[in-house]
């Protein structure tokens, strides 16, 4: 399948059953020349090291990059067993890739290093890193645990580039995700690519939460594993459940999906997404946590009219989307599925949103969970690019203390 619509990108998407049926699907309809880049989306039901190798042997001379998924935002919405494909026009963008191997021992002080190469890079390409025309997309393992350190690294790197991205996932396995780079599939490993680009862009981000009146202070944690065993001096799961008014579920995703808890960093509430329990009553998250940190229960909003207030507001700032690279929560679209699946499907397909659900999202310095985030395309006409967050709006975020 092929969206034709998108200036300067190309948008196609394949359900063949196996990665060569796949990759030759996606050869068949993307352009052969002419390109600067192709950015895959890719469910895990595909073997990542076969698909890298067929996508190396049909895309010769063209760099491939992606992720693995938890879900896809495809032609017709949200979708899942399918590659999606978006080709770049050499024309219109020019893409510099950093890879980053070894997540496992990145410290913050790698950043000086980053920021040498992509200096080296754009130098060498006789361009300016221009914040006005570029925006960095990253790329990181969601198991790997390092997105907060990775991304301070980087943006101190970028100065005003605006970055945005997700963390591969893998299903709903939450055992081993896949990052494409350099005709392979890699994990412990990230890559940001930095868009030029002479085609306006919006960076963006909007949640679903809404902050309630309950809160639970972590009582003991350990922030390298990012667990929590207790909460207001009580077993963690135990306290949670009842804190969220969880009475006859069984504490899984679908349940920790529909009960988000928040934190509050200066006038917004971001969600940590909790991903399993243990048996003695430990919550895994999915970001940062520490002790100490004050966490607001919160509930879900339907997300259908927020977001399309936001593309509307987008439009207003860049005029014509061509269309929308999206990074989203599986948490958020686990939460909110059963209930509005066919019109945020039917609001993604209209907007030409291309993407996939992750295991969090990437904001700027942020490391999130529970929201939409991406970059906005746009349409000759209008030169004017902006890293702006308009998605305050969005949050109802409560003045109180």
């Amino acid at each position: 399948m092929l969206d034709r619509c998108s200036f300067g990108v190309v948008a196609v998407e394949s359900k063949a059953s196996t990665p060569a049926g796949a990759a030759a699907e996606l050869a068949s309809v993307l352009p052969a020349s002419g390109v600067a880049a192709v950015l895959v989306f890719v469910s895990p039901r595909y073997d990542p090291q076969r698909f890298a190798a067929e996508m190396r042997t049909r895309f010769v001379g063209i760099p491939v990059f992606g992720c693995t998924t938890a879900g896809e935002i495809a032609l017709n919405g949200w979708d899942e067993n399918s590659i999606v494909a978006l080709a770049f026009s050499a024309a219109d963008f020019d893409v510099t890739a950093h890879p980053i191997l070894g997540l496992s021992n990145f410290r913050i002080e790698d950043h000086r290093a980053i920021g040498a190469d992509l200096r080296h890079s754009f130098f060498r390409k006789g361009r300016n890193a221009d914040g006005e025309r570029c925006f960095g997309l990253l790329l990181i393992d969601g198991m790997c645990q390092r997105e907060e350190v990775v991304l301070a690294a980087i943006h101190a790197s970028l100065g005003h580039i605006p970055l945005v991205g997700g963390s591969a996932a893998d299903g709903l396995r939450f055992d081993r995700s896949w990052v494409y780079f350099g005709g392979r599939a890699h994990t412990d490993a990230a890559v940001l690519l930095v868009f030029k680009t002479s085609l306006p862009f919006l960076i963006f981000s909007c949640d679903t939460c809404e902050p309630c009146a309950e809160k639970m202070v972590v009582t003991e944690a350990d922030p390298d594993r990012r667990t929590v065993s207790e909460l207001n001096a009580e077993p963690a799961a135990a306290e949670y459940s009842r804190m969220a008014g969880i009475t006859d579920s069984v504490l899984d995703l679908a349940a920790f999906a529909s009960h988000p808890v928040l934190v509050r960093i200066g006038d917004a509430y971001f969600a940590r997404a909790i991903r399993r329990v243990d048996a003695d009553g430990t919550l895994h998250f999915a970001s940062a946590i520490d002790k100490g940190l004050v966490f607001t229960v919160a509930t879900l909003r339907d997300p259908v009219d927020p977001t399309g207030n936001l593309f509307a507001q987008i439009q207003q700032e860049i005029g014509e989307v061509s269309l929308y690279i999206g990074f989203e929560s599986v948490q958020r679209r686990m939460g909110v599925e059963h209930q509005c699946a066919r019109d945020m499907s039917r609001l993604y397909r209209t907007h030409r949103v291309f993407g996939c659900n992750t295991y969090g999202e990437l904001y700027g310095p942020m490391h999130m969970n529970g929201t939409l985030t991406g970059v906005a395309i746009g349409t000759p006409g209008r030169s004017r690019c902006a890293d702006t967050k308009i998605s305050e709006f969005a949050r109802r975020v409560p003045r109180d203390s």
